[in-house]
């Protein structure tokens, strides 16, 4: 989920940024320092948005930079269980698939991509076995955050498109297609 977060901290703004105005300093110090950043409690940091306020400087003796503190606004991201998120396969393995979700990657093992038999090809593809379904790199598909581990840094998410209204959205159009099609037949055979 999405979150717009206001901080208040110090910021260190290295000698190489003085020239510039003191509030554009600090904004390109904080862009830099955040730039890939992760954090269990805020997410991962999507951009800075703005500086807020930029108090008075000090200077710690020995360190050539320049400490201002500020309050500044982020964008966040931070994987939710149970939330449901759009993404990309980037890679097929025999194992799963690994889903761009834009901010972050998940991973869904190859039992949890349908609700069928599912088998690796060799053209890198799954396919399922009574279904025929299959799922390719670049396929675009709605998936369920079914797990979240902190271990190591960045959170290792665990994905799954077994539940209705979810997988590769060519399936979920096709199952909405048939649904309508079953509803209407039901409708004539009342009328009947």
């Amino acid at each position: 989920m999405f979150y717009l977060i206001e901080i208040q901290d110090y910021v260190r703004v290295e000698p190489r940024l003085f020239g510039l105005e003191t509030k554009k300093a600090v904004e390109e110090q904080l862009r830099e320092s955040y730039a890939d950043y992760y954090d269990e409690e805020i997410g991962k940091v999507v951009a800075v948005v703005d500086v807020l306020e930029v108090g008075e400087g000090i200077i710690i003796p020995g360190d050539g930079a320049a400490y201002y503190e500020s309050r500044f606004r982020l964008v966040t991201w931070k994987p939710e269980l149970q939330e449901l998120v759009y993404c990309i396969v980037s890679e097929i393995t025999n194992f799963g698939a690994f889903m761009n979700m834009g901010v972050m990657q998940g991973m869904i093992h190859i039992s949890q991509t349908m609700d069928d038999y599912v088998s690796y090809t060799k053209a890198g593809t799954l396919v399922g076995k009574s279904g025929k379904k299959s799922l390719k790199k670049g396929d675009l598909c709605i998936a369920r955050i079914v797990a979240i581990s902190h271990k190591l840094g960045e959170p290792k998410i665990g994905l799954t498109m077994r539940q209705p209204g979810l997988g590769k959205l060519e399936w979920i159009k096709e199952e909405k297609r048939k649904a309508q099609q079953q509803a209407k037949q039901k409708g004539e055979e009342k009328k009947k």
